[in-house]
C-alpha cells in the first residue's frame, strides 16, 4: 500500500521469538489480509484487510523492532513474514527483505500461495521478491480440488501452480500440511500428497501439524460460527500415520542447508 511517497505494509501484530517459523530463533510479523477462509483458522482476525488492532508500518520501523532480538538470531535466525497472508502485500514485502538481504538477515515467507498467478504485475514482483527470499514454509491445505474448496472457500490451482514454480526455480521450501480428522486425514488423500511432493525437487523439510482448537475462541470473540465443532485433533496413530504416507523422515535438507 503507498500513502504519500512511503510505502506502508497492514501488520496485524510481531513476536520477538519464534522458534517453530523456520530455522533458528526468529522475529515474526503478522500480516494482515487473507483470501483463505480455512475451517481450522486460529488467526481468523487476521482475515479482513482493515482491522482496528493492525497498524500501518514502513519497512524500516519493522526493521528497527526486528534488530532488538538480532543477538538472539544466531547464523540461521532471521525474520520470518507470516499472515495472514504475506503475498497480497507484496509490495511492501519487497521492500523489507530487499533491505534485510542488505543487513545480512536470513528471510523467510510463511504463505499458503494462494495469491500466485503467473499473470503481471505479480509475476515479476513474484520473481523480484524471490530474489531477496532465503525460505518459504509453503502450507498445502488439501491435495483434491474439491475438497479444498470446501475446506477453505477456494480453489488449489494457483497454490500447486506456485509450488511447481518455486521447484522450477530451486528455490528451497519446507511444505506444511494440517491433519484435520474428516477432512484431509485419509490415506487417499496423503497418498496423493505425497505423489505431487515427490514431484517437486525443492523440498528441504515436510511437516505435520495436527489440528488443534486453540483458535476457537477467537471464532467466537468475532461472532463466527466455528465450522469444526466437535471434531477432536488427530490422534497420536493417526499424525504417525500421515507421516508414514508422506515420508517426512526423507526429507532432510533443513539440516544441512
Amino acid at each position: 500500500m503507498v500513502e504519500t511517497e512511503e510505502l506502508y505494509g497492514i501488520v496485524h501484530s510481531t513476536e520477538s521469538f519464534g522458534s517453530v517459523d523456520g530455522p533458528g530463533v526468529r522475529f515474526i510479523v503478522f500480516m494482515q489480509g487473507c483470501r483463505m477462509r480455512c475451517q481450522f483458522c486460529h488467526n481468523p482476525d487476521t482475515w479482513m484487510l482493515q482491522n482496528p488492532k493492525a497498524r500501518k508500518r514502513t519497512a524500516d520501523d519493522v526493521l528497527e523492532e526486528a534488530l532488538h532480538y538480532r543477538s538472539y538470531w544466531g547464523q540461521k535466525g532471521g525474520i520470518t513474514v507470516s499472515g495472514g497472508e504475506p503475498l497480497l502485500q507484496i509490495d511492501f514485502l519487497i521492500d523489507l527483505f530487499k533491505k534485510a538481504k542488505a543487513m545480512g538477515i536470513t528471510t523467510t515467507i510463511d504463505t499458503c500461495g494462494q495469491p500466485f498467478t503467473r499473470e503481471e504485475p505479480f509475476f515479476s514482483k513474484f520473481n523480484e521478491l524471490m530474489e531477496y527470499t532465503d525460505l518459504l514454509l509453503f502450507d498445502i491445505k488439501h491435495i483434491d480440488e474439491e475438497a479444498h474448496k470446501k475446506l477453505t472457500r477456494q480453489s488449489n490451482t494457483p497454490i500447486l501452480e506456485m509450488a511447481k514454480y518455486l521447484s522450477e526455480i530451486g528455490k528451497p521450501v519446507w511444505i506444511r500440511h494440517v491433519l484435520v480428522p474428516e477432512r484431509s486425514d485419509y490415506d487417499e488423500y496423503l497418498i496423493r500428497l505425497d505423489t505431487f511432493i515427490k514431484s517437486l525437487n525443492n523440498v528441504d523439510k515436510v511437516e505435520i501439524l495436527p489440528y488443534h482448537t486453540m483458535g476457537r475462541y477467537k471464532w467466537e470473540e468475532l461472532n463466527l460460527t466455528y465450522p469444526l465443532k466437535g471434531i477432536k485433533p488427530p490422534t497420536e496413530e493417526r499424525v504417525e500415520n500421515a507421516k508414514r504416507l508422506l515420508h517426512t523422515s526423507e526429507y532432510t535438507g533443513y539440516l544441512t542447508r
